[in-house]
């Protein structure tokens, strides 16, 4: 017999949901215990949303996340960049994806739109890299 399912008020609470679900976790689709694993684990979400938030990533996180996951290389993002050298800038953060860009790894890699789009600092501020790029140095 289960104890009545509660709200989830605090960490305190929210551990022990926890624990409680993982000795559900085997529980088989439409079962009581199936059933009450659905509930506390919507109660968890819940909770976490609201207490626990983890900001999307930037732009840059996502792409070296998804290369990983997919056993891509910098060749591969080049291809949707325009140049290794593009990418290599992208990826270190020496510059920012434009709006193309940003649309071409959301249609082929399937990124998120929110995450391409919001903006990042970069490992050099833009009027001073194209100081650089010019061959003179930024003042």
């Amino acid at each position: 017999m289960f104890k009545p399912i509660t709200p989830i008020r605090n960490e305190t609470d929210y551990e022990a949901t926890l624990a409680e679900i993982e000795g559900l976790m085997d529980a088989a689709y439409g079962t009581e215990e199936g059933d009450r694993l659905d509930v506390l684990t919507t109660l968890v979400e819940a909770y976490e949303a609201r207490h626990h938030r983890v900001d999307a990533p930037d732009a840059v996180e996502a792409i070296r996340y998804h290369m990983e996951a997919k056993g891509l290389q910098q060749s591969d993002l080049a291809q949707l960049v325009g140049s290794k050298s593009r990418a290599s800038e992208i990826l270190n953060r020496r510059r920012a994806l434009t709006l193309r860009q940003a649309w071409m790894l959301h249609r082929n890699w399937g990124l998120s739109a929110g995450s391409l789009m919001k903006p990042y600092a970069l490992a050099v501020p833009a009027a001073a890299h194209k100081t650089v790029a010019r061959g003179r140095s930024p003042s």
